[in-house]
């Protein structure tokens, strides 16, 4: 399984390697909320922070992240990422995912999961995909669930936030064999 920088485009949204060609974008679509669940060290809103968020993306290590384009108006809406890379055992963590406020509950969140599971699973040859969030995090585990991923438990005191609380995480998965149905219910939301 070789898990590099690809370009994945739907109708809804490509998802480019993460660029700071995307900067500018990004700062517009970020709002004070949108990483209260992540394990991030600084703050993520002027150009500078943005800046040294995409830099630190780019080069994590087992990590590949996208941003997230809207095709209706060209602009990055957003960063999601394949996280844990572990190619000996054909698996894969989808993370790191956050769209602007204005595209949450739209078709923009099934239709790059749609992409990202279908890149993983029919062209990697991933045999398990992993999505899991702050077990907190009402809104981002109902979307996940909504997804067709499957839930599997929770992971106690999983990371440590910036202000040293200890996150349990939800953890949720979709394997190769699942992946038919989950995927006909993406596009039926895709579609619709």
């Amino acid at each position: 399984m070789n898990c590099g920088p690809v370009t994945l485009s739907n109708a809804v949204v490509t998802l480019e390697p993460i660029s700071l060609d995307h900067c500018a974008d990004i700062v517009e679509s970020i709002d004070p909320e949108v990483f209260k669940y992540m394990a991030m060290r600084s703050s993520v809103i002027t150009p500078n922070e943005v800046r040294r968020y995409i830099e630190f993306q780019q080069k994590r290590s087992n990590t590949v992240s996208f941003s997230v384009i809207d095709n209706a108006t060209k602009k990055a809406i957003g960063s999601t990422s394949y996280l844990n890379i572990a190619a000996d055992h054909y698996g894969l963590e989808i993370g790191s995912t956050w769209i602007t406020k204005s595209a949450r509950g739209t078709k923009v969140n099934p239709s790059m999961k749609y992409l990202m599971l279908k890149h993983a699973i029919e062209e990697l040859g991933a045999i398990r995909v992993v999505l899991s969030t702050d077990s907190r995090n009402a809104h981002s585990r109902a979307a996940i669930s909504k997804l067709g991923a499957e839930y599997e438990g929770i992971l106690r005191n999983h990371i440590i936030m910036p202000d040293g609380y200890f996150r349990d995480s939800a953890v949720y998965s979709v394997t190769h064999t699942q992946w038919e149905q989950v995927r006909d219910g993406l596009l039926k939301r895709i579609n619709s």
